[in-house]
Formats: C-alpha cells, structure tokens, sequence
C-alpha cells in the first residue's frame, strides 16, 4: 500500500522556508506587511489559512507571486477535503455530459 505525505499547510512553507531561514519572527513579518502580529503567528503556526489579503501582502515582502501563497492554499484545502471525504467521491458516477 502506497502510503503519502500529509497536506502541506502554508503556514509550514511560511515558517521552514521563510521565517526561519531569515531569522524573521512573526511579529516582524507582521510589523513589515502591516497585519497584526496574531494573523502571521496563527498562518506560521497553521491555525488559519492564507487569504488574498495576506497572500498580496507576504507576495510583497517576500518577492514571490499572491499566486505561490494561494496555490499552497488551495492545494492544502483540496488534499485534505479529498482526505476527508475520498470514499463519498469514489461512489460519484461521471455525468455524460454528450447524451441528448
């Protein structure tokens, strides 16, 4: 049995890829995309998902695209409803979308 990595949250990509690697808390961050302090620490700590404010916020500061953070999110949202409802999915029959 093929067994697969967890969903990756953002928030891990946010703090092992960005945060820590720059010595940056997440009040700085906070302080540098002018958020409060608490959204940074609950995204970093995967307590809450990245929106499109935040997404065009940490884009700014960092360099990236709004698009690299929202895929991340939207990747992490579809893995883990796939998770939690994958045997519902698998009795969905494909609709014939040729038939008259």
């Amino acid at each position: 049995m093929t067994k697969f990595l967890p969903a990756l949250h953002p928030g891990e990509v946010l703090r092992e890829e960005f945060l820590i690697p720059l010595g940056m808390s997440s009040g700085a961050l906070a302080k540098v995309c002018g958020v409060p302090r608490t959204r940074i620490e609950r995204l970093a700590s995967e307590d809450t998902g990245v929106t499109a404010d935040t997404a065009l916020r940490l884009s700014k500061a960092f360099g990236t695209t709004p698009e690299f953070w929202l895929n991340l999110q939207t990747s992490y949202d579809v893995r883990t409803a796939r998770d939690a409802i994958g045997k519902e999915l698998n009795l969905i029959e494909p609709v014939n979308t040729r038939a008259a």
